[in-house]
């Protein structure tokens, strides 16, 4: 998406250079609050971080912006401040409590649970000849994976380089990575985060990360030890050095940012920075000051005020140029884009200055486009330049692979293939033509949920050791078990298992749209049937990498499919076909049905007619070739005999390249003609290339 020619950032020139800058062997802290009386501050000891050194007084200008200028301030000081103001519905100052920079660029932690102090970085890294790789939205292959629990259990990278940044840019990591074929790394949260009180209270502690403390520090304890014992400099440069490696493999590192809300919870929470700063500007609420909770988390970032929201956009600036950060998946992003009046609107000045902001152009948008306020599921709502998490094509794909066979073991089959094929090709009837398939993240499992072998394990959520009597996590999973409720020994329940996670790998990953694995995906791991697993640091989440040879065939079809989908064209366009026009990087679809007749329309929905045969033709520019594939989908767990269409011009061969129906990707190219006949096995999917 161009920037506009006039771009403004929220704020304008008020709120420019907040945090602390280095000039001239001294430096300038510049804070914000409308409503502050008095701020000042505080210096402390490099190693004492309870023993105050000194102390200064901030200046106020007309817009609220505090402000002192001092030598006191040099890379490595840890600092604090300190917030004075009036009392009422809304403010919570307390001049006694020591609270973060909003803007800190590094944070040092004392010995208890609050005692965190900002720290001046001097930035500055050697790049080298690395750069961003800007892999293509077309070919853009999303792999999304926590920090620690890729690393954490692998043999074959250093036990000091276990769970760390360092440890994901090893050299074992990066085979990995690349001889799989995916082109992008989503990392959950690493913006330095915090567990949440009543996790502590049960034993437990908050994995995943979705507790953010400071917007511009990496999460130091996915530092390694020696970086850590070094300070928040050696953490920053671990960072750094992990994107450079990863870049000059040619991979993409996109972060899930979580700028909906902060760590300081509802009132009564840990005050920490924002609430102490400026509470009432801040965080969303009634006039009483009562919060506005969009999030569930306690309290919503108000991004329908300026500070709010230029804090945002400075964070992902900082991130994306001094980091080198290649996208950013935005956690509950609806909550990003409600107003002043709390409603969500797709034009929310900040959603439009992060797509249209010049220091942003070259990163990818990624929106989880929900929170959990009235009017918070706006799937499709976004604007042209984000792409969104579809919701509605994992619904669909899962109902179709999982839940309607079961249902169909004791009835029928309760809806056909027509809902499935939509999503199958780029989910027109989700997003708009002028943003087009690619605005659509496909994915079957995230993070959040069960794993791809317990979505095909388990009926239900095992959820137990969350302390919550199992009453946390999804109840709707649209899971089916095959008959057996966890892990068995039956080897025809472990074989249709296994199928299953074969044709839901093959949907995602053949869909139109972009791609999105969940890490450990590939090789079938599980979290025993926990589908809320965001409290445990344990082996439940870390990823094991001593596999059964069954997980080995699993991620050899992984990388195959990936292989295949880079390799044809047909299956990755860019925009929709329109029917009569030639619409450059677009698939002309056609569709057959079991015997390779064109489908009729009742056949869409026939709950009786689960077989079609897919047919997507490229539409490259004059100079490129055309590309055209064939696919064959079978939604019941009979075999049927499918007839490869004989109307498809110019075609004289059907050369297959992949089948869910394998135990291990085949290594052949077996070839049939128009009208051959192909047995396709119970619940199947199989791939062609068309040839002429």
């Amino acid at each position: 998406m161009p920037a506009t020619p006039h771009f403004t950032a929220p704020g304008g020139a008020i709120l420019d250079n907040l945090g602390v800058s280095l000039h001239d062997g001294t430096a300038t802290l510049r804070v914000w609050s409308q409503h502050a009386s008095a701020v000042e501050l505080v210096i402390f000891d490099e190693t004492d971080l309870d023993w105050v050194t000194d102390s200064v007084d901030l200046d106020r200008d007309d817009d609220g912006v505090w402000q002192v200028t001092s030598e006191l301030l040099q890379p490595g000081t840890r600092y604090a401040i300190r917030v004075d103001g009036p009392h009422g519905a809304g403010n919570t100052f307390n001049p006694e409590t020591l609270l973060l920079d909003p803007y800190a660029r590094g944070l040092a932690q004392g010995d208890g649970y609050e005692e965190w102090r900002s720290v001046v970085i001097a930035d500055g890294f050697d790049w080298g000849e690395s750069h961003k790789p800007r892999i293509p939205l077309h070919k853009t292959v999303i792999y999304e994976g926590h920090v620690k629990g890729m690393t954490k259990r692998h043999p074959d990278v250093p036990p000091a380089l276990h769970g760390t940044y360092a440890g994901l840019a090893h050299p074992t990591m990066i085979e990995h990575f690349r001889s799989l074929g995916i082109t992008s790394i989503e990392l959950l949260p690493v913006h330095a985060f915090v567990p949440e009180p009543r996790l502590l209270e049960r034993g437990l502690t908050n994995y995943w990360g979705y507790n953010t403390l400071n917007f511009f520090t990496p999460h130091a304890a996915y530092a390694t030890e020696e970086s850590r014992k070094q300070g928040p400099e050696a953490v920053l440069t671990e960072f750094k050095g992990m994107v450079r490696l990863l870049h000059e493999a040619g991979l993409e590192v996109i972060l899930d940012v979580v700028y909906n809300h902060t760590s300081e919870e509802g009132i009564g929470g840990p005050r920490s920075s924002l609430r102490g700063i400026d509470n009432a500007s801040y965080y969303r609420q009634q006039a009483d000051g009562v919060y506005i909770d969009t999030t569930g988390c306690g309290n919503t970032l108000n991004t329908a005020a300026d500070a709010g929201a230029r804090l945002v956009l400075d964070s992902l600036r900082y991130w994306a140029q001094e980091m080198q950060i290649d996208g950013f998946r935005f956690d509950l992003a609806a909550a990003l884009g409600r107003d002043e009046k709390h409603e969500y609107n797709r034009d929310h000045p900040l959603l439009a200055a992060i797509r249209t902001d010049p220091a942003l152009q070259d990163v990818k948008l990624i929106a989880e486009p929900w929170d959990v306020g009235m009017g918070g599921w706006q799937t499709g709502n976004f604007a042209p330049g984000w792409h969104e998490w579809n919701d509605r094509y994992r619904d669909r794909v899962r109902n179709f692979w999982l839940s309607d066979i079961d249902y169909a073991r004791r009835a029928s089959a309760p809806v056909g293939i027509g809902g499935f094929a939509t999503r199958l090709a780029g989910s027109s009837n989700t997003f708009t033509a002028d943003r087009g398939p690619l605005a659509s993240i496909n994915f079957i499992t995230a993070h959040d949920g069960f794993t791809l072998r317990d979505l095909v394990s388990y009926d239900v959520k095992h959820n137990e050791a969350n302390g919550e009597n199992n009453r946390d996590g999804a109840d709707m999973n649209r899971a089916f078990n095959h008959g057996v409720e966890g892990p068995t020994d039956d080897p025809n329940v472990r074989a249709v298992r296994r199928k299953a996670m074969r044709n839901l790998l093959g949907t995602l990953l053949l869909s139109a749209g972009i791609p999105m694995l969940t890490a450990g995906d590939e090789t079938g791991r599980t979290q025993r049937g926990n589908n809320n697993a965001y409290a445990h640091d344990s082996d439940l989440t870390w990823l094991s990498w001593d596999h059964e040879p069954w997980q080995l065939e699993l991620r050899e079809h992984v990388a195959t499919l990936i292989q295949l989908r880079q390799e044809n064209a047909a299956l990755r366009p860019s925009r929709y076909a329109r029917l009569g026009e030639h619409t450059p990087h677009a698939s002309v679809m056609d569709w057959f049905n079991q015997c390779g007749e064109t489908m009729e329309e009742q056949q869409w929905t026939d709950p009786g007619n689960r077989t079609l045969q897919y047919v997507a033709a490229s539409t490259p520019l004059a100079d490129e070739p055309v590309n055209r594939i064939l696919l064959i989908v079978h939604g019941t767990e009979s075999p049927v005999e499918v007839t490869l269409p004989v109307d498809i011009e110019n075609a004289t061969r059907f050369v297959s390249l992949w089948s869910s129906a394998d135990d291990r990707p085949s290594g052949g190219k077996e070839e049939f003609a128009p009208g051959d006949v192909v047995l396709t096995a119970a619940t199947s999917m199989r791939l062609f290339r068309i040839e002429q």
